[in-house]
């Protein structure tokens, strides 16, 4: 049986091979992708995190999560770095984000792709 993934829910995954500036390794990856995509699809669309935080800077395509579930550091989802993936690349479980966190994360992700964000509810 399949696992069931989560828009929020955030992962281990394996990011190679990779080409040039892209995020490598195996990393948390948080779930980007609307939960019908992620139930029917092979595939999930997610964003890496890094616990790098001191050397990233202060850019509007991040979004600071902090320490969410087995994370050891706080750390900041890069939502300029998207990626699909095939689901045999997830690893397991780490955590949810609150979803306070997750409207911080839909503003970074509409900045990074230029989409005009909705002030209404239900954004």
């Amino acid at each position: 049986m399949s696992r069931k993934y989560l828009r929020g829910e955030i992962y281990y995954a394996d990011l190679d091979p990779v080409v040039g500036s892209e995020q490598m390794g195996t990393r948390p990856v948080l779930i980007l992708q609307n939960n019908v995509g992620n139930h029917f699809a092979r595939t999930v669309i997610v964003a890496p995190i890094t616990s790098r935080i001191h050397t990233k800077s202060k850019i509007p395509t991040h979004s600071n999560i902090g320490m969410i579930g087995r994370m050891k550091y706080p750390s900041v989802v890069m939502l300029e770095q998207l990626r699909t993936l095939d689901k045999r690349r997830i690893g397991y479980y780490i955590g949810k984000l609150p979803e306070e966190k997750m409207q911080d994360v839909t503003r970074a992700l509409c900045v990074s792709l230029a989409i005009r964000q909705n002030t209404s509810k239900g954004m």
